[in-house]
C-alpha cells in the first residue's frame, strides 16, 4: 500500500543538504543531521518513518524503512527525541533492501 507523503516531508527532502557517507562507500547512502535542520520538522519526519515505514532485516538488525520515490529512508532506530540522523539510499542501489 502506497502511503501519501505529506508536503512538509517533500519540502524537507528537497531543501536539506544530504551528505554522502564517504566512510562507507561499500554501502552508498546519504544522511542529514538533526542539528543542521529544523528540529520540529526533523522529528515529524522521523515519526512518519516509524509510523508508516516497513520493518526490514539488515544483517542481524531490523530497521524501519520508508520508500519515497527513488529512495528509502531510515534511522538507526532510536527513540525520536534521541534520533540525530536520517539516512537515505537509492532504492536500486541499496543494500538495505531485500534482493
Amino acid at each position: 500500500m502506497q502511503v501519501e507523503i505529506p508536503n512538509f516531508i517533500k519540502v524537507f527532502i528537497v531543501k536539506e543538504f544530504w551528505t554522502f557517507a564517504k566512510t562507507m562507500p561499500q554501502i552508498p547512502h546519504w544522511y542529514v543531521v538533526r542539528g543542521n535542520c529544523d528540529d520540529e520538522t526533523f522529528a515529524k519526519f522521523v515519526s512518519f518513518i516509524y509510523s508508516n515505514g516497513q520493518v526490514r532485516a539488515w544483517h542481524d538488525r531490523e530497521f524501519t524503512y520508508l520508500d519515497i520515490d527513488n529512495f528509502t529512508y531510515w534511522t538507526m532506530g532510536n527513540p525520536i527525541d534521541e534520533t540525530t540522523i536520517i539516512n537515505r539510499a537509492k532504492i536500486d542501489k541499496s543494500p538495505h533492501l531485500p534482493a
